[in-house]
């Protein structure tokens, strides 16, 4: 990635990635605002203006009404729109994204599905796992379907519509497509 050996230099790698976890752990008694701004500080190692923070925080789409609220309040997808501006602040060239729309409503994962496509659009390599096939379709140039921890069959989004990737996967579940 970015032309630098993980093997050989995997700190200068891990510069450029960013995670996010299935649960965004952050400090519930700070705000957005300050859990971004701490968080951004220790992945950049500089501090960053208030009016950048803003900006990343309205890029990953929170409202900017939530900007200086507490985040023990904020639902799964708001915690996540914080963690995606972490991951910006950083300025990451890939995305690692565990079960992202788990427990999420179906206006949420379509926002956070925006969100992922403005990411890609702008260049940012984006690796999710996921268990619903119609967010890994819209959101991805590529499936990869994975059978106890194995690699099975990778396919182009744009090469089957979504229940012909059901069925792939489907087949490949049941033992049939190994």
């Amino acid at each position: 990635m970015c032309g630098i050996n993980s093997a050989k230099d995997p700190l200068e790698a891990r510069r450029h990635v960013a995670y996010i976890p299935e649960t965004v752990m952050l400090y519930p008694n700070l705000t957005a605002l300050e859990n971004l701004e701490y968080f951004a500080a220790i992945s950049t190692g500089k501090k960053h203006s208030e009016t950048e923070l803003k900006s990343l925080l309205a890029e990953s789409g929170l409202q900017e009404e939530a900007f200086a609220r507490r985040v023990k309040g904020f639902s799964k997808g708001m915690r996540q729109k914080v963690g995606i501006a972490i991951a910006l602040a950083k300025n990451a060239q890939a995305l690692l994204l565990d079960e992202p729309t788990s427990g999420l409503d179906p206006k949420a994962a379509n926002e956070f599905a925006a969100i992922m496509g403005k990411l890609r659009d702008r260049g940012m390599a984006i690796l999710m796992v996921t268990h619903d096939l119609f967010l890994a379709k819209q959101c991805g140039n590529r499936v990869g379907i994975m059978e106890q921890g194995q690699l099975k069959q990778i396919h182009a989004t744009e090469s089957l519509d979504l229940i012909e990737l059901e069925q792939i996967y489907l087949a490949i579940s049941s033992g049939a497509g190994s």
